[in-house]
């Protein structure tokens, strides 16, 4: 075993929803990150809102991240609004029309252009907040206590 434990050092788009979370906790919406709304779904960045409005955010780092992404339109179902977060170098015309846009650092963010609102159904909401829920509890358990065994 080796005798350097240093972390590993964030990886790009890991650094920029750092930086959403920041950003949208400011604004009182309770962030997640890498919640897996369906089978073969990851978002990025899931958000909470105090009357239970939900946003998820992708976080690209770069064109060709952007380009791999083939999954994206599977998550609007999933959400009242949609958002992609880039940094100040991404070109932003690749990003679709219809879609919010927020700028982004490890620090903060802004929102450029506000998504479009497609209200989830009620049914499809209670499920995405059990699930909001479940994810930052078991987060929470883990950083509380790194070596329980978990089944999940």
């Amino acid at each position: 075993m080796p005798d350097d434990l240093s972390p590993v050092p964030p990886r790009p788009g890991q650094l920029l929803a750092r930086g959403v979370c920041r950003h949208l906790l400011s604004h009182g919406m309770a962030t997640v990150e890498e919640l897996v709304p369906a089978p073969g779904l990851r978002v990025d960045v899931m958000a909470l809102g105090a009357k239970g409005e939900i946003w998820v955010v992708e976080c690209k780092s770069s064109r060709a991240d952007f380009t791999s992404d083939g999954k994206w339109e599977g998550y609007l179902e999933w959400c009242d609004r949609y958002f992609w977060a880039v940094d100040e170098h991404f070109p932003t015309d690749l990003l679709p029309e219809g879609t919010g846009l927020l700028i982004a650092d490890a620090y903060d963010a802004e929102i450029l252009r506000m998504a479009p609102e497609t209200r989830l159904a009620p049914a499809r909401r209670k499920v995405m907040v059990q699930k909001f829920a479940r994810h930052a509890a078991l987060r929470l358990h883990a950083l509380r206590d790194p070596g329980a065994v978990s089944v999940f």
